[in-house]
């Protein structure tokens, strides 16, 4: 015997672009460039098990609402359209009982030339993940991937255990590097989207470049440690750093020295450093990291 288990089905990675004509301080267009992806749960057993689609919003439905919804709320900020889309579905579709909204959003930096160009931003993607449950309630996830940052020197890493099959050498002064995955739970389904996504922002690239870093560990706990101590909005902080090595390269055999100037950038293999800080108060994730 079987049974159907737990379910969700959607629209993946709709690309919705959306210009605001002179909304820019000077004048000038705002850009939200965004790459939506909707799901939904519910009474959907039917389907499943004898092809009776009544209670499924077909996916093509839910792609043009993500376009509909753009031009209704006119852009504004990712996790206000996020909301709004989750709370549409499970509102006006009886059999749907959960919506999870997830929404990438690309940069775009205006050319200061005529108020209608722009060049392509690709310094981070910003994202956010909102669920909303007929039931359990709302929950807003939000952050950025894609950052690359560096440190030419400030960073260490000594002291770890050798066994035999142990090569690496020992430093207390390397490169540091990391592609930074940053997600941050909100407490409440309300707040200053905008200013908490800048202040966030701000506290990481602080502690990644205030930290003199013993390991990539340390690093880790320090920026989800001042996020959380600057943004008071925010319970919680879930990170990936890749470790993105340089290593010296041996440059005497060509009867030169390399006195920590030139390296080689290696994309693989590197170590994948995870983990999570919360705040004392934490409220417990529920349906947050579904």
């Amino acid at each position: 015997m079987v049974q159907l288990g737990a379910n969700r089905y959607g629209k993946a990675e709709v690309r919705v672009v959306h210009v605001a004509r002179g909304a820019a301080p000077d004048g000038g267009d705002v850009i939200k460039d965004w790459n939506v992806s909707s799901s939904l749960s519910g009474d959907l057993a039917g389907t499943h098990l004898s092809g009776d689609n009544s209670n499924v919003l077909a996916t093509d439905s839910q792609k043009n609402t993500s376009y509909a919804f753009a031009k209704a709320m006119g852009g504004g900020e990712v996790e206000a359209y996020a909301l709004a889309l989750a709370t549409h579905y499970v509102d006006t579709q009886e059999p749907i009982t959960r919506a999870r909204i997830a929404v990438q959003e690309y940069g775009w930096t205006p050319i200061p030339v005529n108020g209608h160009s722009f060049a392509r931003s690709g310094q981070y993607t910003r994202t956010t993940t909102v669920i909303h449950d007929a039931d359990v309630g709302t929950s807003v996830v939000s952050g950025i991937e894609d950052l690359v940052v560096l440190k030419t020197t400030d960073s260490e890493f000594w002291g770890f255990p050798r066994d035999p099959y142990t090569t690496l050498a020992e430093t207390t002064d390397r490169m540091l590097a990391t592609e930074v995955s940053a997600r941050w739970r909100f407490r409440s389904a309300a707040a200053d989207w905008a200013e908490v996504h800048a202040a966030a922002v701000s506290a990481l690239l602080s502690a990644f470049a205030g930290t003199h870093s013993l390991s990539l560990q340390q690093t880790l706990y320090a920026i989800g440690e001042r996020i959380l101590t600057d943004l008071p909005a925010l319970c919680e902080v879930r990170l990936a750093l890749p470790n993105k090595h340089h290593f010296l390269v041996d440059l005497e055999p060509f009867g030169l020295s390399n006195d920590n100037e030139v390296y080689i950038a290696a994309d693989r293999p590197y170590g994948l450093i995870e983990g999570t800080v919360l705040a004392d108060d934490a409220t417990d994730p529920g349906i947050a990291w579904d």
